[in-house]
């Protein structure tokens, strides 16, 4: 059996809480903009379909050197945030939650967008001709038909979130108990005398975690696909 020391047990379960925080507050908006891609008609639309993918050609440190000139202490976003809120996220937990929502975005917000392009959308007039407003129509008939990708995008967002290292570690930097991830203790592990069997380990509980996540999206789209589709 496997066993972890404290220290590593604290970085898996701090990988896990952020991985989770990062997919939830990334789905409202990964949502929003999968509609917006997939349903709407307007000038830039490549654009943003090129800005909403940077992450995953941009270097990582690239996108935590501008997370941390825009979301640090001292930036724009982050002194508002600051002196209005009391919220940081430099060189905290949830800092390395924004940076690996921000990688897994793209991840979350193209599986979305396939599955409503495929949706018919003679579904939807017709929920409309029987009298439901265009909100009630998303969320009764958009969504529900919509799952199989949304659960996709959510899976594949927290793996993602769950494996990142170059983005979280220059916005919020390598501090045991408050950012170090699997990753970044890995990293740690890998600089030390005598590191190599923990982070052997920890490569070992990100491999089954990475593959648990992957079979899930697997499994619950299909499952989704099954009950609202009929396939």
């Amino acid at each position: 059996m496997l066993e972890l020391s404290p220290s590593e047990w604290t970085a898996v379960e701090l990988s896990l809480r952020i991985a989770v925080v990062a997919t939830a507050w990334a789905l409202p908006f990964g949502i929003a903009i999968g509609w917006l891609l997939a349903r709407g008609k307007f000038w830039g639309k490549t654009v943003l379909d090129g800005i909403v993918h940077l992450p995953l050609v941009l270097p990582p440190v690239v996108t935590g050197y501008l997370l941390l000139i825009w979301f640090g202490r001292k930036g724009p976003v982050g002194a508002f945030l600051y002196d209005h809120f009391g919220i940081v996220f430099a060189f905290r937990w949830t800092g390395a939650a924004l940076a690996s929502g921000v990688m897994g975005f793209p991840l979350l917000v193209r599986p979305i967008r396939l599955a409503l392009e495929t949706i018919d959308r003679r579904l939807e007039h017709v929920a409309a001709t029987l009298g439901a407003n265009a909100v009630l129509v998303f969320f009764t008939v958009t969504l529900p038909l919509a799952l199989p990708g949304i659960i996709a995008g959510v899976l594949l967002c927290f793996a993602r979130a769950l494996g990142e290292f170059g983005a979280t570690i220059t916005f919020v930097s390598n501090i045991p108990g408050e950012t170090q991830t699997i990753s970044a203790a890995i990293y740690t592990f890998l600089q030390i005398p005598q590191g190599d069997a923990a982070a052997g380990r920890l490569v070992l509980v990100a491999i089954v975690l990475s593959l648990a996540a992957l079979i899930a999206a697997e499994w619950l789209g299909r499952r989704a696909t099954t009950r609202f589709h009929g396939e």
